[in-house]
């Protein structure tokens, strides 16, 4: 692959850092791709190693990222089902709020079935919980996808 390719390579996993933290795109699943891409333009093994290893790297970050909130937040006992809810609420929030209704619709549904649940003074501990949580996840993704990308830009660079 020419510097050109590995230079819209490189632009690519960088948008898809951005992506990580703003979820508009999926990061991690934009990255991975943009280097299979590379791995398969590129060819030879250490490019499929890189491939290989980026692959792992974001599946194991995405089961932390969702296994170490989840807990958290069920310790503080939020029920499943709130989550659910909270996060289909995101998932419309993202298209009627671009950028911001995500997170804006996960945590007012946080707040509002505690608040339905548990009353008006336990719903805003459970919905500050709620977003550490997100900002947990968040942090968890976006160093996934920085390490992947220290590799494959390593690679890049002393190859």
């Amino acid at each position: 692959m020419d510097e050109l390719g590995e230079l819209a390579i490189g632009l690519i996993i960088v948008v898809s850092l951005f992506g990580i933290v703003i979820p508009i795109i999926p990061g991690l699943v934009m990255e991975v791709i943009a280097i299979f891409l590379w791995a398969f333009v590129k060819g030879g093994a250490g490019a499929w190693a890189v491939a290989i290893a980026a692959l792992l790297l974001a599946g194991v970050g995405t089961f932390i990222k969702y296994s170490i909130p989840k807990r958290r937040l069920n310790e503080v006992g939020i029920p499943n089902r709130t989550l659910l809810i909270a996060t289909a609420v995101a998932i419309v929030g993202l298209f009627v709020i671009p950028v911001v209704g995500a997170p804006i619709g996960f945590v007012l549904t946080i707040y509002v079935f505690e608040r339905i649940r548990v009353g008006a003074e336990q719903a805003w501990p459970a919905t500050k919980t709620s977003l550490g949580a997100i900002a947990t996840s968040i942090g968890i993704e976006l160093a996934t996808g920085l390490i992947i990308a220290a590799i494959w830009f390593g690679t890049v660079l002393l190859a």
